[in-house]
């Protein structure tokens, strides 16, 4: 008994020396568990944070909603501590992010530049994540129109078509455009379109796979100006100031790399489904003529005006931080 006594007080002891305290971090998805995200970026994010704390800190991967259903919830999952890091579009709550959010309208980024020079300049972003700790932030591929009955060959094919969009920028963007702007969270928009409550969906062409929409959707449009969205790793504040120097760094520089990783991904899984999709019989991809691509971003321009003086008018320095994406 005497020796059990001291093995245990001598690791203690060790543990205090240390500050090492074995951690698992529980990481929140709403994505179906074949999501791409998860051995692309998930698995070399939870890897590298391991590897950095010598096994004191993991990271436990729960996808399709399993701790806790709602996509427009990951923000205050993350705040309430049910999961510690959680998968989020700044989007779904555009009223904490309006800053973040400025990234997405037309022009403001590009997509293969703008993961890296959104996290180059993340710190202007401080006071929206002020009760989270923001891990990383990437961009997808840019958002086309996807519909399942009628294409959209011009802009007054629009008028008057139920669209999903996955913010409110994206919203005032797509009236812009002549449609009826419908909010809806991704995991939702292929029973929406399956039954005609919308006839299609601003999104990404990854969607195209990762959540099915190849099946419900048969026309695509491209070409144009268009928004492109954010996703999001935040972390629970209180969890992540419980961790020690040395793991906290290790959830840091890992986040960073996971979003560079990710925003590449995107891309490339975008092109391959567009390419998959156009080969598909029955399908058809439509690339705006110059006309009507002149046409779009006539609209998008009016209305990215119009959104960023807004913004600013209600102290939000959007264009200080259009200039520094730009700059980057």
């Amino acid at each position: 008994m005497g020796i059990i006594k001291t093995i245990g007080l001598a690791a203690i002891t060790a543990t205090i020396a240390t500050g090492a305290v074995a951690q698992e971090l529980k990481l929140a998805d709403f994505q179906p568990p074949t999501h791409f995200i998860v051995d692309t970026t998930y698995t070399p994010f939870g890897e590298a944070i391991s590897a950095a704390t010598g096994g004191e800190t993991t990271v436990k991967v729960f996808m399709g909603g399993e701790l806790g259903a709602g996509p427009a919830e990951q923000y205050n999952r993350v705040v309430d501590g049910v999961a510690d890091i959680a998968f989020g579009l700044p989007g779904y709550t555009a009223s904490n992010f309006p800053l973040t959010l400025i990234s997405e309208l037309p022009g403001v980024i590009t997509a293969e530049g703008g993961t890296q020079a959104m996290m180059d300049n993340v710190d202007m972003l401080s006071d929206e994540y002020r009760r989270v700790q923001l891990v990383g932030l990437w961009n997808n591929a840019p958002n086309l129109i996807l519909t399942a009955e009628k294409p959209v060959r011009s802009m007054d094919d629009l008028a008057g078509m139920n669209i999903r969009v996955p913010s409110r920028n994206a919203g005032i963007v797509v009236q812009a455009w002549g449609a009826n702007p419908v909010s809806m969270p991704a995991p939702e928009i292929y029973n929406a379109m399956q039954t005609g409550v919308i006839d299609g969906a601003m999104i990404d062409p990854t969607t195209l796979k990762s959540f099915k929409l190849a099946e419900v959707t048969n026309f695509v449009t491209q070409g144009m100006d268009t928004t492109i969205s954010e996703f999001f790793l935040i972390m629970n504040r209180d969890v992540f100031a419980d961790l020690d120097d040395t793991a906290q760094q290790a959830v840091l520089d890992a986040g960073r790399e996971a979003a560079l990783t990710a925003g590449s991904t995107w891309l490339k899984i975008a092109d391959g489904a567009m390419a998959d999709f156009a080969a598909a019989e029955g399908k058809e991809v439509t690339t705006l003529s110059e006309d009507e691509v002149a046409k779009f971003n006539e609209a998008s321009a009016a209305a990215v005006e119009q959104i960023v003086a807004d913004a600013e008018a209600e102290g939000i320095p959007a264009k200080a931080w259009i200039d520094a994406l730009a700059a980057d």
